[in-house]
Formats: structure tokens, sequence, C-alpha cells
């Protein structure tokens, strides 16, 4: 069962208390929670906390001319009066200076600091949900930690086998059947055991967090024209077609497997709740050019909630100013409608 869909009769005594982590603190990360203030105001339904380092929140406040004021968050004290234009911080400090733009590896372990402590504050009950800010993968690995990405750290690190990457912006759901593999190891890892898994999530999910009683999911092919009728590929006739007709029996609403470059058309799409592509960019590409500075990120069948940006590090606007908030906002927003829906619910 989910932590965070625990039914409830009446009104918590708290507001929900949302984890936003910084990120990588060479990127744009940082200047995008300093900017969270702005929209949502000391009357919202929630309350948010930024992870992070003080020191680096302050100075690129300043950088950037932001007037926010920074208060030290503490568990013994997590709700603090509101103040307008304030932002609580519960403080981790970095491993060495972070310069907007320039990598270093010794922070890596900084950045992971930062998810740990908001993954275990979700577990615990201590925090509603979790938002992250992008980390950059490249400077993890250097620094001699294997990571792919948050949605497969955040899986080991709440022991959770299997979990579902889902990117969702202006009505769009796109999942995704496999997630950070080279694409030459993309139909291997489809077989019929992962694909169930996968879907069961996805619909669970959409019925547990969106609130959507019999979600329809529209179910992309592997190869082009969905493997035309097996001249082109035979995964759609040996996996991908007989998985969905054996969770169709189970009553699951699946129409596929579709060809790909026709299933984002909108006589399609209207039929449908979400998408399940296969591999990252056959989903992203449309989902990020329909949606790009307003999407997010959600990993689905985790035991908390956690939403994201859609977006990287972008460490050439990091100081600058210019990154869009829009898709942090978005996060946000979409977080705190997660738990004000399941708080009310109850997901098996």
């Amino acid at each position: 069962m989910h932590a965070q869909c625990s039914g409830t009769s009446g009104e918590p005594a708290s507001p929900p208390l949302i984890a936003v982590t910084c990120g990588e603190p060479a990127g744009i990360g940082p200047e995008l929670c300093l900017r969270l203030p702005e929209r949502f105001s000391a009357k919202a339904p929630f309350r948010l906390l930024v992870l992070g380092d003080r020191g680096l929140l302050a100075e690129r406040a300043r950088h950037l001319g932001l007037a926010v004021t920074l208060r030290d968050w503490t568990p013994e004290n997590p709700f603090p009066p509101l103040l307008a234009d304030t932002l609580d911080v519960l403080h981790f400090p970095l491993t060495a200076p972070a310069m907007p733009g320039r990598l270093d590896p010794a922070n890596a372990r900084h950045v992971l600091n930062l998810l740990d402590r908001a993954v275990n504050g979700c577990m615990s009950g201590e925090f509603a949900a979790m938002v992250t800010a992008p980390v950059h993968k490249g400077v993890i690995n250097d620094a001699g930690v294997a990571f792919t990405g948050h949605t497969e750290y955040l899986a080991a690190r709440t022991g959770t086998p299997h979990v579902v990457m889902m990117l969702a912006g202006k009505g769009l759901r796109v999942a995704l059947a496999t997630t950070h593999l080279p694409l030459k190891d993309v139909p291997a890892a489809i077989t019929p055991e992962s694909l169930t898994a996968t879907l069961r999530i996805l619909h669970a999910d959409m019925r547990c967090k969106y609130g959507i009683d019999a979600p329809r999911i529209l179910v992309a092919g592997l190869n082009p024209h969905a493997g035309e009728s097996g001249y082109l590929g035979r995964e759609e006739i040996e996996i991908i077609a007989p998985t969905l007709q054996r969770l169709r029996a189970k009553g699951m609403t699946l129409l596929g497997p579709l060809p790909a470059d026709t299933m984002f058309t909108p006589p399609l799409l209207a039929q449908g709740d979400c998408v399940l592509a296969m591999y990252h960019d056959q989903g992203l590409t449309a989902l990020k050019y329909a949606t790009f500075g307003q999407g997010i990120n959600v990993t689905l069948g985790l035991p908390i909630i956690r939403t994201s940006v859609d977006h990287g590090t972008a460490l050439e606007l990091a100081g600058t100013g210019a990154a869009d908030p829009g898709s942090l906002f978005a996060a946000v927003e979409q977080a705190a409608e997660m738990v004000a829906r399941t708080r009310k619910m109850h997901c098996a």
C-alpha cells in the first residue's frame, strides 16, 4: 500500500509539508527554488521546505537581486509562522564552493544527501511529498557513484522493485516502459513481465494520484509502424499485443500497440487518459515539444509522492536569472494536488 494514499477522516491537523531539493548547486536549481515565494503565498494550503545549502541560496539571491528572506527550519518546529517572501530552508552544507555553471564532483554527495533526507522524510510521514530540482548525472558518476537518474535512485532508496517514469503537462501524460537505457538495450528490456508491471502501476496511479476511475491507456509499439505486421519487427506480435490482451481480460482499457508516429495526433489522444511509450525519446520528444517550460516529471509506483521539473541543470543559464521557474511551480502544484487527492482516498 502506498504510504501517502491512506484514507483519513476529517482534515489533517497540520498542512502538508512538501520538501523541495535544490539539485545540482552549479545549475539553475537553487535560483528556481528562490523564486518559489513568487507563486506560493503564505495563504497556500500547504507548506514548502527547501533542502539545500543556505549560504549558496543567500549568495545566489544577492547575485540575482531576489528579495527573499531565508529562514532556518528545524524538525522541532516544522510549521513556523507564515511570512510573505520567506523561504524555509533545511541547511545541508556544500562540500566545496559552488560557482554557477561550473560542475564539481566534490559536491555530488551533497546532492545525494538532499535526496536521501527528502526520501527519509517522506517515508516517515514527516513530509507529504518531495519535489526535485534537476541534478547532473554525469558529475555524480564522475564522483564515483553509479547514477542513472532520479527515477532509478528513488526506486532503490525506497526498496521499490518497479517504478514508472511519467512526464505530464497541458493535459498530456506520457509514461515510459523503459527509461535511461541505450537504444540498443531497449528491445531486450521489454518483456511480458516488465510490461505487465508497468501497466499495472500506471493503471493504479492514474486512479489513485489522478482520480481517474477507469483509465484509458494508449500503448505504443516498439518498431516503426508498430512492426508492420511483423515485417519491421516482431516485438508487437510476440510480446506487446499478447500482454495487452491478458490485461484487457482483467479489466484494463488499453488501446494498442499503436504506431508511435501517429499516436500523438489529436484524434488518438482524445481516446486516452495517458500514453505508454516504449522508450525515452519515443515518448518524451512529443511531450517536451508540447509542454516544455510547463511540463513535469512524476515517478509512479513509489510508496511516496515525487514530482520534478522536466528539464536539466541548464548550466549555461545558471546565475543569469534567465531560467524559467514554470516547470518547478507546476511540479509543486501537482505534488500538492496529489497529496490532497490521496489523503481523501484509500489506494491499494
